[in-house]
């Protein structure tokens, strides 16, 4: 079975054409096993793509943490399925629609040289209330800004958005230590208001145009970057009225360019190809 490994500013993924796949696999546990990175090839993600339409870039898109969940939706993932299917020539389109469990998100190729893409995300329309993300704590809000979160007895103000998938944003003047934004994103993630469970992002905002994030991410941890991480919490700072409407997210691994231009949020990013290989299954 052949792979692609890609990664997108650090946050990696193992891309597999469903079409190599003569098997019947279960895929959570199949992604447990390849994205280890002591006994399978490592990577923060598992994508399945599966080409519906070619001459028109239609493409069927799965992806499943190294923890076996399946979350609804990766910006990172998407621009790294993106740039495997330009990179094995199997799309020849500037943009492609991809069907995925929270809708179609349409890719379009921005820049291209033999193994990195700039590639822009439509990463849709936020959802922002409590039915939506979904968040419940029994009550409805159109919005959720700066809720007073209770953790180990201490109040966090969250801001909390859906991009396809649940977010939450905390906001700080200076990041905390590592372990302490751990521990936080462990007990954020699994909290019993988010049925879905959800993802953290710490954020420092430098200036009206700026932000700079770290990333806990559902079902796999730290991760040196998110697309979807980095829309969240570029709207989280918008509906503050921190920052404007287009934002740059600085990550330990470089930056994205996310814009809200109407009711849509864009994402601009890299993506490269970093190797191929095959598996034996």
């Amino acid at each position: 079975m052949k792979f692609t490994k890609l990664h997108s500013l650090g946050n990696d993924f193992l891309v597999i054409d469903h079409g190599e796949i003569s098997l019947t696999i279960d895929f959570g546990q199949f992604a447990r096993k390849v994205c280890d990175r002591h006994i399978g090839v490592g990577a923060d993600g598992l994508i399945i793509t599966s080409i519906r339409n070619a001459s028109e870039g239609i493409v069927h898109f799965r992806i499943f943490n190294a923890d076996g969940t399946e979350p609804e939706i990766s910006g990172n993932g998407l621009r790294c399925a993106a740039a495997c299917l330009y990179y094995h020539q199997k799309i020849n389109t500037p943009r492609i629609i991809f069907l995925t469990s929270a809708g179609e998100k349409e890719s379009t190729l921005i820049e291209a040289s033999l193994t990195s893409y700039i590639i822009q995300i439509d990463m849709g329309v936020p959802k922002l209330t409590s039915k939506d993300i979904p968040f419940d704590d029994g009550s409805y809000h159109e919005k959720i800004i700066d809720y007073p979160l209770s953790i180990n007895q201490k109040i966090y103000p969250i801001t909390v958005v859906s991009v396809g998938n649940p977010h939450c944003a905390i906001f700080v003047d200076r990041f905390p230590a590592r372990i302490e934004w751990h521990q936080l994103g462990r007990e954020i993630e699994s909290h019993p208001f988010f049925p879905n469970r959800t993802n953290i992002e710490f954020i420092r905002v430098l200036n009206r145009r700026e932000i700079e994030v770290l990333f806990w991410e559902r079902g796999v941890g730290e991760t040196l970057s998110s697309g979807s991480g980095s829309t969240a919490a570029a709207v989280a700072s918008i509906l503050k009225g921190l920052t404007d409407n287009q934002v740059k997210v600085k990550t330990s691994m470089g930056s994205v360019l996310v814009e809200w231009q109407g009711q849509k949020v864009y994402q601009t990013g890299p993506a490269e190809v970093v190797f191929e290989g095959r598996l034996v299954i």
